[in-house]
């Protein structure tokens, strides 16, 4: 039988980084990091086999795909103790593009996938925090309906801002558990507006609904676009990576980010990201709050007056910083990560060789031969076109 999916978590993967045509480069780094022991959310990637054979078949998947994803689903179960779909301890998922060359924003995500009705309760029960349950739910409601059912965001974004102007806020954060159950329902209300049916909210049917949105986004124009402008064949298709849910928009004791493991303008060695308290992943890139920096010194620098990581979490900076070391003594290269923190613990969600500038790819290639992590000639190497900003 053809392997179509692949498992990763609890220190142990089916792939390997190498796999990357196979995984893409997300998944593929994801089994690297679980194999060598960071904390990397348990979850299973499709392979961009499955993506080429969806297209050569009509858009149909391998016959053999339901129960693979299945038994998949059941490995992330047993791994974190949580049933998807259940009313009483749920597990979420995320559902990640991740084709073998980086193309970044071309294609769709969905978050906090599995959230419905019950589900939703059981996670404000868990987790001892209605706003936190029902922020999820209604992200989740936005992100599910603009990527897999096509409405246009705009429709949820204007529920949004009348909420915070009715509430007499600025941010999302500081709406309340009650305006978001509010929101969701609002939100239902436009599915069932401008598509004349519910949302859905049978679990299984909302995994299949992003796993299929996913690879249909391989083929959306600003994908087609990206792939013409840099190269990149449309046989490779992509990887979908199935990842179980943790929270940055938990609590103040949680946040999410993202950093370079050196500083991807001039290549010094020294840490450089950012990140936001009490929020999920695309909080970070959308510009709806400001974010704050990863180091002291980046914040004194910059002239910021929010605290940075190194100051309100000091020991998940310092676990940080050894999962900087170790995965640069690993890749033998500056990469670029995105990780979130629930609860006071660290997850890793992704890692890949880091795009720099020519003067940071020249000064990193120097650096790392002078600390001893590569050699001269694997020096010159590192200078590749494709990791250099043009």
């Amino acid at each position: 039988m053809a392997k179509w999916v692949y498992n990763f978590g609890d220190g142990k993967a089916d792939g390997r980084a190498e796999m990357k045509n196979l995984l893409g480069g997300k998944g593929a780094n994801l089994a690297e990091m679980a194999s060598i022991g960071l904390p990397v959310p348990p979850g299973f990637t499709l392979t961009t086999e499955v993506c080429t054979h969806f297209y050569q078949n009509d858009c149909n998947y391998p016959k053999e795909l339901t129960q693979q994803v299945e038994e998949a689903l059941t490995l992330v179960q047993q791994r974190t103790g949580r049933v998807f779909g259940d009313s009483s301890n749920p597990l979420l998922v995320s559902v990640r593009s991740g084709a073998r060359a980086s193309m970044p924003g071309m294609m769709d995500t969905v978050l906090n996938l599995g959230l419905n009705d019950q589900t939703v309760e059981a996670l404000a029960k868990k987790s001892g925090d209605r706003r936190f349950a029902f922020d999820s739910y209604r992200r989740f409601v936005q992100m599910y309906s603009d990527v897999v059912l096509g409405i246009e965001i705009n429709h949820f974004e204007k529920h949004l801002d009348r909420a915070k102007e009715k509430r007499g806020v600025k941010q999302d954060c500081e709406l309340l558990a009650e305006d978001l159950e509010k929101l969701v329902k609002s939100y239902k209300a436009v599915v069932q507006l401008e598509l004349g049916e519910e949302f859905p909210e049978d679990p299984k049917a909302q995994l299949w609904g992003a796993i299929g949105a996913v690879f249909n986004s391989w083929m959306n124009q600003r994908a087609k676009t990206y792939r013409q402008l840099h190269d990149i064949p449309e046989w490779w298709g992509t990887a979908v990576n199935v990842q179980a849910m943790v929270f940055g928009n938990m609590g103040n004791d949680c946040a999410t980010g993202v950093a370079f493991t050196r500083d991807p303008s001039t290549g010094t060695n020294e840490f450089y990201g950012e990140f936001l308290v009490n929020a999920q992943g695309e909080d970070v890139v959308a510009g709806i709050r400001t974010p704050q920096e990863l180091t002291i010194k980046a914040r004194k620098s910059h002239g910021s007056d929010l605290p940075s990581l190194e100051e309100v979490m000091p020991n998940i900076f310092k676990e940080l910083l050894s999962v900087r070391s170790q995965l640069e003594n690993h890749y033998k290269d500056m990469q670029d990560i995105e990780f979130t923190i629930q609860q006071g613990k660290l997850y890793m969600l992704q890692t890949r060789n880091g795009k720099r500038t020519a003067p940071a790819a020249l000064q990193i290639a120097v650096d790392m031969a002078k600390e001893g992590l590569i050699s001269k000639s694997q020096a010159l190497m590192s200078l590749k076109p494709d990791l250099i900003d043009q």
